[in-house]
């Protein structure tokens, strides 16, 4: 039953994230029972997890809904995931084996190939790959833990910035001198790039939070 719930978190929480559940849409248990094929137990199970990753609300008498997020609270949260960001690619420029900057390398690669094929869904897959191979090349396990929560808080909004006009091949330009910096060894560069790469301002800003209507639709 455990492995089973745990399967239909991440089913959920993936639906979450490409927009087919948008924030504030309620979660039927009945519903998503019938959507997966499975009882209503696994499935609260999972929402249980949800909520205590904050991705969803439970709330009394009035069900889960997924959690929506002020556009004040989407800039707190970007800002400090810059900063994890930046810690995370500091001790990676510093930590990061051989083996796990080829790996990087070939992660970026990747990224190179849903850019070519201007394919923005492919690009977010492969650029979660990208960051996560920079969390764990900190060899701090306790910021990996932190930053992969929030990143997880963050994914539908990661997901949504990465279709606004030209971003992917920003973000693609980005992870090449952050790639460069790291395979150099410049921590402290390295740290500066990714708080700049992740860091929301300005008319970024506002055109994320332009295309959050359009993922209800």
């Amino acid at each position: 039953m455990k492995n089973r719930s745990a399967s239909l978190r991440e089913e959920i929480e993936e639906l979450i994230a490409i927009g087919q559940l948008p924030p504030g849409h309620h979660l039927d248990e009945t519903e998503l029972a019938t959507r997966f094929g499975v009882s209503r137990t696994p499935i609260r199970e999972a929402l249980i997890q949800l909520a205590s990753m904050g991705i969803i609300v439970i709330r009394p008498r009035r069900g889960a809904q997924v959690a929506t997020i002020s556009p004040q609270q989407l800039v707190e949260m970007f800002e400090v995931m810059a900063e994890f960001e930046a810690m995370c690619g500091r001790m990676a420029a510093r930590r990061m084996s051989k083996q796990e900057q080829a790996d990087l390398q070939t992660a970026h690669n990747a990224c190179k190939d849903a850019r070519d094929a201007e394919d923005p869904d492919e690009y977010f897959y492969k650029n979660e790959v990208f960051h996560g191979l920079i969390y764990s090349g900190s060899h701090n396990g306790f910021l990996t833990e932190q930053a992969k929560n929030l990143h997880r808080r963050l994914r539908p909004y990661r997901r949504l910035q990465l279709r606004v006009r030209d971003r992917v091949m920003n973000s693609f330009n980005e992870h090449d001198a952050v790639v460069q910096a790291i395979l150099q060894g410049e921590a402290e560069l390295t740290a500066n790039l990714l708080r700049g790469h992740i860091l929301i301002q300005g008319q970024r800003f506002a055109d994320l939070i332009a295309s959050l209507p359009r993922a209800a639709n």
